[in-house]
């Protein structure tokens, strides 16, 4: 078989003729365009996203921190890593990233690296997602208070194995654990030689791509 090397997505700057929300929601939007693409004019509605982060957790015997809490839209509890929103003003995406950590389960990290980074739905959404490998965590000064579906969170420490054994065997069927965990599992067979910087510039967000 053919070898394949180089491998990358290339960004494509179409001609937007017409941009509007027709869905203001109360996490996010609804976005319609219309834009000229090799001479055709198209219409295309999308979620509009802020981008979201996601931290990986893991301890000095390689274990992921999952947490367990309830997603309506699909009526289940499932295991998850803490993530959220990029949706305060000016904040980085590894300071999100940090908040999340606290904000879910109380925890800091001394060491963090960029370890996957994705998009989550590109036919149905304009959603990023950067997830993190932290490293070194201890227990925050004090806990945090919690509401809604995040009142209810169930926190495990995971062996990394077991977590993609879970993927594999469909039974972990949230797509950010099981992209990071499987990220995880080929980064540390090849030495974590695939990580990134956790500062790195992030030129796939659509804010960034705007700019």
């Amino acid at each position: 078989m053919p070898e394949f090397s180089g491998l990358s997505d290339d960004p494509v700057f179409p001609e937007i003729i017409a941009s509007g929300i027709v869905f203001d929601g109360k996490v996010w939007d609804v976005r319609r365009d219309t834009f000229v693409l090799d001479t055709a004019h198209i219409v295309r509605e999308y979620v509009d996203h802020p981008g979201a982060v996601a931290v990986l957790a893991l301890d000095e015997r390689d274990r992921v921190l999952l947490i367990k809490q309830y997603r309506h839209p699909v009526r289940m509890r499932d295991w998850e890593l803490p993530a959220g929103l990029l949706d305060l003003h000016g904040e980085s995406p590894l300071d999100a990233a940090k908040r999340e950590l606290a904000e879910e389960v109380d925890l800091v990290a001394e060491t963090w690296h960029l370890l996957s980074e994705f998009m989550t739905s590109p036919g149905g959404s304009n959603e990023v997602l950067r997830v993190y490998l932290a490293r070194g965590v201890r227990s925050t000064p004090k806990a945090f208070e919690r509401i809604e579906e995040e009142a209810g969170i169930e926190v495990r420490w995971v062996p990394l194995d077991e977590v993609v054994d879970g993927v594999l065997s469909r039974d972990l069927q949230n797509s950010i654990l099981a992209i990071a965990a499987l990220s995880a599992a080929a980064s540390r067979a090849r030495g974590w030689h695939t990580l990134g910087p956790a500062d790195a510039p992030w030129p796939r967000h659509p804010l960034e791509r705007q700019g």
